[in-house]
């Protein structure tokens, strides 16, 4: 398994990795298609397609700093999963020895229960801070979600530090 980043929104692996996208994220997580093309050119972010042999078996959007990483969007396709893809795909990305942020809905149903559970059994803590994700469209409001990290829970100033990378440069590119 390897990632394959893209840089550019050519080509038929884009459109594919876009279709993933937008099956797998309701339409107020996704970006629109004028904010995907000009965080692409950002160098921190990265467009991942996550990779078996040829074969693209779901996506790692991210952001990559100095400190930490932010995992912006992460999702396996629908006929790849229970396949450990996603288990292998965090375990790639953990050796490259930073703190990794990801958010997820609140574990208030038996899907989100169920996504919280893979990502503490991939080494993933549930951080206690309040966190409203900014909204991605205009005229919507931010959610609530539940930040997680690896490989150990946040501290206020590392919190503080990943929301105001999250507001300013994130949401704000």
């Amino acid at each position: 398994m390897h990632f394959e980043r893209l840089q550019t929104q050519q080509g038929n692996l884009y459109l594919k990795a876009m279709e993933l996208y937008g099956a797998s994220f309701p339409p107020h997580e996704q970006r629109e298609a004028s904010s995907q093309a000009k965080i692409m050119e950002h160098g921190e972010y990265q467009f991942n397609l996550i990779c078996e042999e040829n074969e693209l078996v779901g996506i790692l959007l991210c952001w990559e700093t100095e400190g930490f990483i932010y995992v912006e969007h992460f999702c396996i396709d629908p006929e790849m999963r229970n396949q450990k893809y996603g288990q292998r795909a965090l375990e790639l990305l953990n050796r490259r020895k930073k703190p990794v942020i990801l958010e997820i809905d609140p574990p208030e149903d038996e899907v989100s229960a169920r996504r919280k559970g893979f990502y503490e059994r991939a080494g993933y803590a549930a951080n206690g801070f309040e966190h409203l994700h900014p909204p991605y469209r205009a005229g919507r409001g931010g959610h609530r979600l539940v930040v997680m990290s690896h490989p150990q829970r946040l501290t206020q100033a590392e919190y503080d530090a990943f929301n105001g990378y999250l507001k300013e440069t994130v949401m704000g590119s």
